[in-house]
């Protein structure tokens, strides 16, 4: 049996290293792991069509306590996230195939779930960051030899 290596990179907002590549129009986290734009990773982020759904949701990850976990669900993937501590909160993800959780503050976090609302646009230069979501969908896996 192999021992799994799992990482915890925290971001916060004011960190001097970049972290967040950006946010596509589909609501997908662009993350540079530990602040490396070679180890990019798309984490499936919050989704909503009303505002009451936005604040419903707001107001339940604000509610959650040490050791709970809160599910968002979305049609490829969820966004599961813990509440590791006060004021510490990690969502799951996987790197090169390890298992991974990213650490945030909750400032960010909730900064990260507000570009659900219903108005927010991305920015122009993350329309590229859905389109690259888009190229990676139609690879196809190698074939095993």
């Amino acid at each position: 049996m192999v021992a799994s290596f799992c990482l915890a990179p925290r971001y916060r907002l004011d960190d001097e290293m970049p972290w967040l590549e950006g946010i596509d129009p589909s609501r997908q986290y662009w993350l540079n792991v530990n602040s490396d734009n070679h180890l990019t990773v798309a984490i499936a982020g919050l989704s909503t069509s009303s505002i009451p759904e936005l604040k419903e949701v707001i107001l339940e990850f604000r509610a959650l306590q040490p050791g709970e976990t809160m599910t968002i669900t979305r049609i490829v993937n969820n966004l599961i996230i813990h509440c590791v501590g006060i004021n510490c909160y990690a969502i799951e993800a996987e790197v090169n195939q390890a298992p991974v959780w990213h650490l945030f503050d909750q400032e960010t976090l909730d900064s990260l779930l507000m570009t659900a609302h219903p108005d927010w646009q991305c920015a122009p230069s993350d329309i590229e960051l859905g389109r690259k979501m888009l190229m990676r969908s139609f690879q196809q896996p190698a074939l095993a030899k």
